[in-house]
């Protein structure tokens, strides 16, 4: 089986061939038009117009052509000359001498001429070529500096690399990571050991058979990376242009991944704050019944037992409440910081709405809470504690949300094989330009009720539902209120109610 050196070879000599029989076809072109303009003239015209005529043809072939060509249409011209035109004719003796002296400025001008055309022709193509190459490095440029934010900046460097300028193969190393890009038609894992060696050693490798050049990336310093490329490969401006701009785009994303680093860091050190800000307020009731009633029994001003009693029993609300918040502050630590801990266990699901109303008593203010649940509804495999805490997430929001009188709505239903729990609220909706960001962390809608919270909770609860498995979305909103629902997975045991 050939290999793939072999087949870049023959790929090599095929329009080699091909050239060589294209410029054997011109050559004979030119000669046949030498030839044609000399019977046309012979016997009608004087020497000298067919010397311009033949001098017309000749720069006529260097510009079309080139200078092989020119030059075998000069030597036609000068035999056809020689023969037809200077005496004695139809020979080619020269008698006069001052004829070898016309005959030579003839020839050494046909000459001239045509290499001037031939190296005017040629910069017209280099200047061409230059242009391409500068429109190709722009268009690379570009895509580099835009980059795919689904792709990695290193793999989108060599496919475009490839892609610009036909490559059939381009390969990249990014030392930093230790990993190999390929892109492109061929696949050449071969190269994958050359790009590690001019890497570590920031040289050259060229391979004139396989037409593969493989160069270092530099910025600066050390070499950060290799290039690898095979096809028709482009002058040693354009290949270190390339390799700077890997470089730009290598340094880019380096730059790029600090500054997410700084910028998560930053946003650790505001979620610390802003938690501890928020506990600090939410803390704040419980101590302060707690300090209250505390003081009244310590007073020795409430002597009625049965008040009393009542004062213990505030004291010991507050103290379940603030159990609640601690847990709950403990559950978001860990949601943000990505170790959510399930407890699965199979259970129907009213008790777990149960527990939520009841660790809300306090913000629902004696509203009127309507629950429905479907009686088919299967037992669902989730961890209640967790699942309490996305509830409380939605039913909070519900609360901050709409008018203290209005009521809220609780609906438990089976929809598309899960059990999905719907909130309802008669608020003003959530604006169109907001429900895009809703989700996000920290962010507080612009008609919420209350002016405290963390912008924590719709987050909180989708990444508990992600969790399990399951969704949390904004169903429907209108200026007569939103609904937010959580899915939920069934146990698969259908039978079993709650």
């Amino acid at each position: 089986m050939a290999s793939l050196s072999d087949f870049a070879a023959t790929r090599l000599r095929r329009p080699a061939g091909l050239r060589v029989t294209r410029v054997a076809l011109q050559v004979l072109g030119s000669a046949a038009i030498i030839v044609a303009i000399t019977f046309a003239g012979y016997r009608h015209v004087n020497a000298t117009t067919m010397g311009f005529a033949y001098l017309v043809a000749i720069l006529a072939a260097a510009s079309a052509w080139g200078l092989i060509e020119s030059l075998a249409a000069s030597l036609a011209a000068v035999l056809c000359f020689n023969y037809y035109f200077l005496p004695p004719v139809l020979t080619f003796t020269v008698a006069d001498p001052q004829n070898w002296v016309a005959l030579f400025a003839f020839l050494v001008t046909s000459v001239l001429g045509s290499q001037l055309s031939a190296r005017a022709k040629q910069r017209t193509r280099e200047a061409v070529e230059r242009q391409q190459d500068m429109e190709r490095l722009y268009t690379l440029s570009r895509s580099i500096l835009l980059g795919d934010a689904e792709e990695s900046v290193a793999h989108g460097i060599a496919r475009q690399i490839a892609q610009v300028f036909n490559f059939s193969a381009a390969a990249l190393y990014d030392r930093a990571t230790g990993s190999i890009y390929h892109a492109g038609p061929e696949d050449v894992p071969e190269i994958d050991e050359r790009l590690r060696e001019t890497a570590l050693k920031g040289t050259l490798f060229q391979d004139a058979g396989s037409n593969t050049v493989v160069t270092a990336i530099r910025l600066g310093g050390e070499p950060m990376g290799a290039l690898a490329l095979r096809g028709q490969l482009p002058s040693d401006t354009v290949l270190q242009a390339l390799a700077n701009l890997a470089a730009i785009g290598l340094e880019k994303a380096r730059a790029q991944e600090s500054a997410n680093r700084a910028e998560a860091a930053r946003e650790s050190q505001d979620l610390k704050a802003t938690l501890l800000d928020a506990l600090a307020h939410e803390f704040k009731t419980p101590l302060t019944s707690m300090k209250a009633s505390t003081s009244a029994l310590l007073s020795g001003v409430v002597a009625d037992p049965q008040a009393r009693l009542e004062l213990i029993a505030v004291v010991n609300e507050e103290i379940d409440h603030l159990n609640r918040l601690v847990t709950e502050a403990v559950h978001v630590a860990r949601i943000e910081a990505g170790a959510i801990q399930l407890d699965r266990a199979r259970q129907p699901l009213t008790p777990i709405l149960a527990a939520t109303l009841h660790s809300m008593e306090s913000a629902i203010e004696g509203r009127q809470v309507k629950v429905d649940v479907a009686q088919d509804l299967p037992q669902v495999s989730v961890d209640a504690d967790m699942t309490v805490l996305a509830l409380r997430q939605l039913l909070d929001n519900a609360l901050r949300y709409s008018p203290r009188g209005s009521p809220i709505a609780i609906q438990a239903e089976r929809r598309d094989g899960r059990a999905v729990v719907c909130i309802s609220d008669h608020g003003p909706g959530v604006p169109a330009a907001e429900r895009s960001r809703i989700f996000d962390k920290f962010y507080r809608g612009s008609n919420a009720r209350s002016t405290h919270g963390t912008g924590m909770g719709l987050a909180v609860a989708r990444e508990i539902a992600h969790a399990h498995g399951g969704e949390v979305w904004l169903d429907k909103t209108s200026s007569e209120g939103s609904d937010f629902c959580l899915s939920l997975p069934f146990d698969g045991a259908e039978g079993k109610t709650s």
